[in-house]
């Protein structure tokens, strides 16, 4: 793998020489299936297609310095894709199989596991979705699992930097107590059109306030928000939010480094009283958030005015990747060693 330039890697799709796939059928789940394909051939009336009835997932694994791979917390990622199952009523795919497929991707692929210190990791994208033809809108009751995988740089080009965000009201990401917990495409495409207009105005992604009242912090984008004051790590809690495994993980370190920890509702006013703010998921791990424009309400919050993360947004970012490389020790049993 000589001709990659690991450093130069964006976040995005390279072919990579294996993937994973499993049928179910008649109730129960195939033997996984080992493909060199990138194809997937489906019915026409398939309810993926029609009904959205598709789900995903997103973990990460990592060379460390030892040369030995480490795959991040992939059994929370098992149970959350079950959650998203039950969420639009598909088969549960077995977290045991989920766990060997994820493994057998990563072994199939090791030639694409970035070396140590090159800024870059395996992204894994578990996906399951409604194979069955039919136009009726009903659970379907065939599925197809599968796993591939990517190598991948970071997922904002300026790394760990801090970057602008804006507020847009005009735009909702997940009702309340619609699919906003579960990770489904859906709730991605509704995020594309105004994603895209922050693009253009030169900010990195969208402040979503609830689809209700527009008075608290939802999510930002593609990633869970939090901010720091006073020692504490604050991050809302609503019935339309995804939990984030790195906002799970990102809480217990911060206790474990004396900070508290407060999972509440944050209004939009509060804002102005944080001393750091962040975005964090397995894609950014934590991407710090320069300053948050609320155009509508004429203000700005800021948090980095000379372009560095903050003391806690660092210590917190260092600590988990200290983890997922194997630099430090993983009290937690979250990483798993091939």
């Amino acid at each position: 793998m000589n001709d990659i330039n690991w450093g130069e890697l964006s976040f995005g799709y390279m072919k990579t020489d294996y993937n994973v796939r499993s049928y179910y059928r008649n109730g129960k789940w195939s033997e996984l299936e080992i493909s060199d394909s990138e194809q997937v051939t489906m019915h026409i009336a398939s309810t993926c297609l029609h009904y959205g009835q598709e789900a995903f997932e997103g973990l990460k694994a990592f060379r460390g310095k030892d040369r030995k791979i480490r795959i991040f917390r992939m059994r929370d990622n098992a149970l959350r894709l079950q959650a998203s199952s039950r969420g639009v009523k598909m088969a549960e795919f077995p977290v045991e199989m989920f766990e060997r497929a994820v493994l057998e991707v990563v072994k199939r692929n090791e030639r694409f596991v970035p070396p140590y210190e090159s800024g870059a990791s395996l992204y894994i994208r578990p996906l399951l979705i409604g194979t069955s033809a039919q136009v009726g809108v009903k659970p379907g009751n065939e599925y197809l699992f599968m796993v591939f995988a990517t190598p991948v740089g970071p997922y904002f080009k300026t790394g760990f930097k801090p970057t602008p965000y804006i507020i847009i009201r005009s735009f909702d990401r997940a009702a309340p107590q619609g699919t906003g917990t579960i990770k489904i495409g859906g709730n991605y495409a509704a995020s594309l059109a105004a994603g895209e207009i922050a693009h253009e105005k030169g900010y990195s992604a969208v402040l979503y306030l609830d689809a209700k009242e527009k008075k608290f912090i939802d999510e930002c984008g593609p990633a869970n928000f939090f901010g720091i004051k006073n020692n504490t790590y604050i991050t809302p809690r609503s019935a339309s939010i995804l939990p984030s495994i790195t906002n799970k993980s990102l809480m217990v370190l911060a206790e474990e480094l004396g900070i508290r920890v407060e999972c509440r509702p944050v209004p939009v006013e509060e804002l102005a009283t944080f001393e750091e703010a962040g975005a964090c998921g397995t894609a950014a791990v934590i991407s710090p958030v320069s300053r948050i424009d609320d155009i509508e309400e004429k203000k700005s919050y800021v948090f980095s005015s000379d372009g560095t993360p903050g003391p806690v947004c660092l210590k917190l970012y260092n600590k988990l990747r200290a983890i997922q490389y194997g630099d430090e020790e993983d009290k937690y049993g979250w990483v798993t060693v091939l």
